[in-house]
C-alpha cells in the first residue's frame, strides 16, 4: 500500500501547496482521501485527467472538499466529460452540507454519491475502511482507518483532543495526524485542532509505526525528529520495519 501526499496545508494554503488530499494505491486501486483546494492541479500533472477509483471525505470543511466543484465542472464541460461518475463517499449528512456550497447541489452530475455511517466499516475495491468519529468543532468529522494486504494506514482528518485518536491509530503502519497548532496555543486544550506535542503523544500511545504530521502551517517549526507531510512526502509506503 502506497500513500502519496497530494496536499497537506491547513485552512490557509502553505506557499506552493494544495490543501488536504492523500492518494492511496493498493492492488491497482487508487483511492483519494479528501479533495481540498488546489488538489486537482497537482493530480493533473502529466495526464489529461486524474483517474481515481473513489474519493472519501473526512469532513465537509472547504479545505477538505474545495476541489469537488471544479471536478464537477470538468465532468460537465471539460476533460472529464467521457469519464464515468466517480464514487464519492461523504460523512453522515454530507449531501446536505455540500448542497450549501455554490453548485454543491449539482455534485450528483459528476459523482456517484454515498454516505458512510459512523463506526460502520465499508469496502472500496478491496480496501477496508473504518470511519471513527473525531472532535472538530461542530462538524461531523471522521478519521479513517484503512487496511489492505495486512497493512494499516490511519488518517485523523481534522480533530481536537479525543481518546478516539488512539483507537483510530492503534498499531497503524502509518499515521497521518493533524498538528495545526503551536504547543502553547490555548486552542489546543478542548479545541478543534491538535498541537504537534499532542499529536506525537497520541501516536506514541497508539504504537503507530510511522507518523506524518499534517495540516501544519509552515510558520510553525516541526519538533526535532518529527516528519511533516508535504507534497514531497511521495510514495510513503505503509510497510513494517524489518526486525
Amino acid at each position: 500500500m502506497r500513500v502519496t501526499v497530494v496536499g497537506s496545508s491547513p485552512a490557509w494554503p502553505n506557499p506552493g501547496s494544495a490543501q488536504a488530499a492523500y492518494l492511496i494505491e493498493s492492488n491497482g486501486q487508487r483511492l483519494l482521501v479528501d479533495c481540498g483546494a488546489g488538489v486537482l492541479s497537482r493530480l493533473r500533472v502529466g495526464r489529461d485527467w486524474p483517474l481515481v477509483d473513489a474519493i472519501v471525505i473526512t469532513h465537509t470543511h472547504f479545505d477538505h472538499v474545495g476541489d469537488l466543484v471544479p471536478w464537477l465542472w470538468a465532468r460537465i464541460a471539460g476533460p472529464a466529460r467521457d469519464q464515468e461518475p466517480t464514487p464519492l463517499w461523504l460523512p453522515p449528512g454530507g449531501r446536505t452540507a455540500l448542497a450549501r456550497f455554490p453548485d454543491g447541489d449539482e455534485l450528483g452530475r459528476a459523482f456517484a454519491v454515498h454516505e458512510y455511517r459512523e463506526a460502520e466499516a465499508f469496502e472500496i475495491g478491496g480496501l477496508q475502511l473504518e470511519p471513527v468519529r473525531m472532535r472538530h468543532f461542530s462538524a461531523a468529522a471522521f478519521g479513517l482507518r484503512i487496511r489492505s494486504d495486512g497493512r494499516t494506514v490511519a488518517f485523523t482528518g481534522d480533530t481536537g483532543e479525543t481518546e478516539a485518536v488512539v483507537d483510530l491509530a492503534r498499531d497503524a503502519d502509518l499515521l497521518v495526524i493533524e498538528a495545526t497548532l503551536a504547543d502553547d496555543d490555548p486552542e489546543a486544550v478542548g479545541g478543534g485542532h491538535l498541537s504537534a506535542r499532542q499529536a506525537l503523544d497520541y501516536a506514541l500511545r497508539a504504537n503507530a509505526r510511522r507518523v506524518l504530521l499534517t495540516h501544519r502551517p509552515v510558520e510553525l517549526p516541526a519538533p526535532d525528529g518529527a516528519e511533516v507531510a508535504t507534497a514531497a512526502s511521495k510514495q510513503s509506503r505503509a510497510t513494517r520495519p524489518s526486525s
